[in-house]
């Protein structure tokens, strides 16, 4: 007789600590027995698998990011008109994000070099000596804010406080979707901090994107319309967090990735040509943004499972990065692999529109690195994780060194 096997039981949780620690092993049999995923509990829905993650995202129709992006947006009611570029649907999607695109064409972004290696010499000097340092609290984190916040214009003297906000505003503990206490109070002075400057700005004009946003305009259907300084500072909010984050923890996994997988690192010390494919293996192999949040308009059917219409749904990217059906071995470390589509920083009319930037600001860090710093080992038992709403990296990356190169 015939045995029958019941497929695993499987509980996805973006609150709990498994999932700020690793998610891989449930990605899995989410994507084997689950692939189109309904949590009870919290109330929401996930794809998984990398072609139906990449189809959602495309569909900006059907998988709406006007209700937010984080669960905790997509649980509570319809919220305000927000004003940002991540919470808006075409055709207002792509005014606004004419506005900005600007400041990250190609060529915009290639000039940045130059400033962007300075600030990550100086953040690197400031541990010259040492044989122990933090490769996230010393340096991933501190110096992209530190870029993005130059191109806002946020004066010097202000820079590690808006990342510090930043962290505090998307910080979860455990089992609570919710932000903080002090997570809350924390973006509501980011948001002032940024009201403060727009009106600065309409004071002192300064070539910066915050003065270029408050000169733009939009077509309207009385002619002509300009941002309020609300939206602006939203925006401002939005692009702070953006340009720090994903940098800070793309860094931080390189580092421990390539520890973890030394003859990697010896391909980038052979040869520092191998460092752009690396930026990518690093993105698929331990993606920033594990999820994308969007809420269904109508109802979507993946594998003959309906999404019915009205749902918060997750983009699950880093289990779709970790596809069996996309990538062969996708659980090895490879630099040398040949890239599938990159959703890491996004896709479709949402993807990541500081994405060369990002690159570029990973692509010189892993450079002085390597200059600097060619021999170097992680302390693992002091490794630690953040607890992020959609952001996934480490806080803490203990290393010893051998000294400066």
């Amino acid at each position: 007789m015939a045995i029958r096997v019941e497929p695993p039981t499987v509980e996805f949780d973006p609150f709990s600590a498994d999932f700020f620690d690793d998610p891989y092993e449930t990605y899995r049999t989410l994507r084997d027995h689950a692939p189109v995923y309904h949590n009870t509990r919290y109330g929401f829905w996930a794809l998984c698998r990398f072609d139906d993650v990449a189809a959602a995202h495309q569909d900006w129709r059907t998988f709406s990011s006007a209700h937010g992006v984080t669960l905790h947006d997509l649980l509570g009611p319809p919220p305000p008109p927000m004003g940002t570029i991540i919470y808006l649907d075409p055709p207002a999607h792509e005014r606004l994000r004419n506005l900005v695109s600007r400041a990250f064409t190609p060529r915009a972004i290639a000039a940045l070099e130059p400033m962007i290696r300075q600030v990550v010499r100086a953040t690197l000097d400031a541990v010259r000596g040492r044989t122990e340092f933090d490769a996230v609290a010393d340096f991933a984190a501190p110096f992209p804010v530190e870029v993005i916040s130059a191109m806002l214009g946020v004066p010097p003297a202000d820079r590690q406080a808006v990342r510090l906000r930043t962290d505090a505003l998307l910080h979860r503990e455990p089992n609570d979707p919710a932000p903080t206490s002090a997570g809350i109070e924390a973006g509501m002075v980011q948001h002032q901090y940024f009201l403060a400057l727009v009106a600065e700005k309409r004071r002192n004009p300064a070539e910066d994107v915050i003065t270029r946003l408050c000169a733009a305009e939009l077509p309207g259907e009385h002619g002509p319309q300009r941002l309020s300084d609300g939206e602006i500072a939203s925006f401002a909010l939005l692009l702070g967090a953006a340009g720090s984050e994903t940098v800070t923890k793309l860094i931080g996994n390189g580092v421990v990735l390539f520890h973890r997988w030394p003859a990697e690192w010896a391909k980038v010390l052979g040869d520092p040509g191998w460092i752009p494919n690396a930026v990518e293996e690093i993105l698929r192999y331990w993606a920033p943004s594990q999820y994308q949040g969007r809420f269904t308009t109508a109802p979507a059917i993946f594998h003959g499972v309906t999404i019915p219409a009205g749902e918060p749904t997750l983009l699950l990217t880093g289990a779709a990065s970790r596809d069996e059906r996309a990538y062969s071995d996708p659980d090895r470390f490879d630099i040398d692999r040949k890239q599938q589509i990159a959703l890491g920083f996004g896709y479709g009319i949402h993807s990541c529109l500081g994405a060369a930037l990002a690159r570029l600001e990973s692509r010189v860090a892993f450079e002085e690195l390597r200059a600097r710093y060619p021999r170097y080992r992680v302390d693992e038992r002091g490794l630690r994780r953040v607890h992020m709403a959609n952001v996934a990296g480490f806080s803490h990356v203990p290393v010893a060194v051998d000294g400066d190169a």
